[in-house]
């Protein structure tokens, strides 16, 4: 058996650079790249490595371990989860800064290889620099801290180990179903250790990503409960646009007349102006969907796995007879609310349904009703993103206002970007999708952070699109360092700050539950003690130029929207900053239409909580089991 002789990490990088998926007879890199910031625990390991590999494995440097992990993020999502990143780090700190970003990635089922450096296999000395101490379990490091949020761990003791560990966390990544995080620690002796290799393990390896059709059985069943259906309705999740399922899900539609709801992963499943598309669902979704999931008798779910905000926290969905079908290709999802299951991949299993579902359509009673509810809500939309409230163009924008001027400015082909604070709830019911690629919402985590590194992501994955990412003040301040590795590689991402003075959404959120928007301004202190005095005077757009960025300051709702064309011009990273009026914590978009279960005190002196407590169990008492 023929060998090579390299340490274990260069094995590593090696392995990494043959590996490949395929779907559809069309391969791609399943680890087109490295993220890393090095320290003792991996300078010398997998840093050294990366070096001698050249071009073979290609290098990224980022600013914080966190936001190297958005970044693979947004890469892996905007490529169908056919490709993916590796996130190097040191031991210590730098190893637990990317736990935050792994649960983003296993979440929301997104490919992303963690390659922590770890403390010496050998114990030559103990303790070593940022080594933990367990009293009682020896082989505890900080890295065991991802086990939780990976979807497959393994620490690499020995250089042989590295063979089926590498395999196992290379087969993780690329299943459909089983995709999330990986994570290979890797201890920093270990990496620098040589062992012969077989040239069999770093030989081009392509891992078929495949394409499940639903048992006949099962097919049957959900077929036969949607033809006996008078008001179904489907909801588009996320694993529609993972497989690639658009144009299936709009030959479904086209055929039946089915209205298609969005959940914020599905978004754009299709295009707004599609006849049966009805918008987002749920707590954030729109008056049309809302009220058809309330009444449906049948829910077709396609690729979603029913989070709290799709059903409003198990309020949505009232009629007593209703019924869920659940095509997913995790069996875990599939069987969700006592559905009939429907295990396969989205776009088998939809094209599948189509034509077992030959000949049946919608009464057209109901899809006149639901053609009239869209369009009211598309006159709700309009007067969101052009109401001036009487202010006129030379006053301050509201939030809508804000999408409203995106709107006019972007094609088809740009990028929104979004994971956190007020802004999704109002994309979600008021964003017009209009490609299968173009609303990138990272909600199953909400993580505040995610927007410019992710960006930079999908940037990478598709050099020639025009991509926003959209974040509030709350958000830039978690993490704007990624600014500087757009500006060091000339990532001409853009960046859209809303300056509302705090967390605007929370603070919304605490308003209602009795909270009183406790904790929520960024404001001076008032005499009383609270945070209620004047605004910060922080100037979020200076920082942005500091790091590099051309930075653009619309005044008014007049100024705001030339600014976005000149930033979508742009060759180079630009920022938009726009300050929402002064006190401004309402967006100016309509109100949820659905509940969202967030508890509330049960006894309370405060009458803002009392009241809260009321509304709330009035709301709480419509919950059901879907049994």
């Amino acid at each position: 058996m023929t060998t090579r002789r390299l340490t274990v990490a260069q094995a590593l990088v090696e392995f990494l650079a043959h590996q490949y998926t395929e779907r559809d007879g069309r391969r791609h890199r399943l680890i087109a790249a490295c993220w890393g910031i090095f320290g003792h625990g991996n300078v010398a390991g997998v840093g050294q490595a990366l070096l001698e590999s050249g071009d073979a494995l290609p290098y990224l440097q980022g600013r914080n371990e966190q936001a190297m992990v958005h970044a693979a993020v947004g890469y892996a999502r905007h490529n169908d989860r056919l490709s993916a990143h590796a996130v190097t780090t040191s031991i210590g700190p730098g190893a637990t800064n990317l736990v935050t970003g792994a649960a983003l990635a296993t979440i929301n089922r997104l490919p992303v290889l963690l390659l922590p450096g770890d403390t010496f296999a050998t114990r030559p000395a103990d303790p070593v620099l940022q080594q933990l101490e367990h009293p009682g379990a020896g082989d505890v490091s900080v890295n065991d801290c991802l086990r939780p949020v990976s979807r497959f761990f393994d620490r690499v003791v020995r250089p042989e180990a590295l063979i089926p560990a590498a395999l196992q966390a290379a087969r993780v990544l690329a299943d459909p179903v089983e995709t999330g995080a990986v994570t290979l620690a890797l201890p920093q002796d270990v990496q620098a250790e040589a062992y012969d290799w077989p040239e069999e393990f770093l030989a081009d390896r392509v891992w078929h990503v495949r394409r499940p059709a639903p048992d006949p059985a099962e097919l049957e069943a959900a077929a036969a409960a949607v033809r006996a259906a008078r008001r179904p309705l489907l909801i588009a999740g996320g694993g529609v646009h993972h497989s690639e399922a658009e144009d299936a899900l709009r030959a479904l539609a086209d055929a039946t007349g089915i209205p298609v709801a969005s959940t914020q992963a599905g978004k754009g499943s299709l295009r707004y102006d599609h006849p049966c598309d009805v918008g987002g669902i749920g707590h954030t979704g729109t008056a049309v969907a809302d009220a058809l999931a309330g009444g449906a008798d049948v829910v077709i779910g396609a690729g979603t796995r029913y989070s709290d905000f799709t059903t409003a926290s198990a309020t949505l969905f009232a009629a007593p007879d209703v019924r869920f079908v659940n095509l997913n290709i995790a069996p875990y999802d599939a069987h969700k609310m006592a559905g009939l299951p429907l295990v396969a991949d989205a776009r088998s299993g939809l094209e599948a349904l189509t034509g077992q579902l030959a000949g049946y359509r919608v009464p057209d009673a109901y899809a006149s009703a639901y053609t009239a509810g869209k369009a009211q809500w598309e006159a709700t939309v309009t007067r969101a993103y052009s109401s001036r409230d009487g202010r006129g163009d030379g006053a301050r924008p509201t939030q809508a206002q804000v999408l409203g001027a995106l709107d006019a400015v972007v094609g088809d082909e740009d990028v929104i970007i979004n994971a956190a604070g007020s802004l999704p709830g109002d994309l979600h019911k008021l964003w017009r999708a209009r490609s299968r690629r173009q609303y990138h919402l990272e909600y199953g985590y909400s993580c505040m952070g995610y927007e410019i590194p992710a960006a930079i992501g999908v940037r990478l994955a598709d050099p020639g699109r025009p991509v926003w990412a959209l974040v509030g003040d709350g958000t830039y301040l978690m993490m704007p360092t990624e600014l500087v590795t757009a500006v060091q590689e000339g990532i001409a991402i853009k960046v859209i700050i809303v300056q509302n003075h705090g967390y605007a959404s929370i603070g919304g959120l605490s308003e209602s539950v009795g909270g009183e928007r406790y904790g929520t301004a960024y404001r001076f202190r008032a005499p009383d003690g609270t945070y209620t005095g004047d605004p910060l005077p922080v100037d979020l757009a200076a920082n942005a130029a500091s790091l590099g960025m051309t930075v653009l300051r619309p005044r008014t709702t007049r100024e705001l929207s030339a600014a976005l064309a000149e930033a979508r011009a742009s060759d180079r990273p630009t920022c938009v900053y726009v300050e929402t009026e002064t006190g401004d914590t309402v967006s100016g978009a309509p109100p949820a239409q659905a509940w969202w279960d967030v508890p509330v005190a049960e006894t309370a002196t405060r009458p803002a909580a009392v009241t809260a407590r009321e509304e709330y169990d009035r709301n709480a008492a419509a919950r059901r089991r879907y049994l």
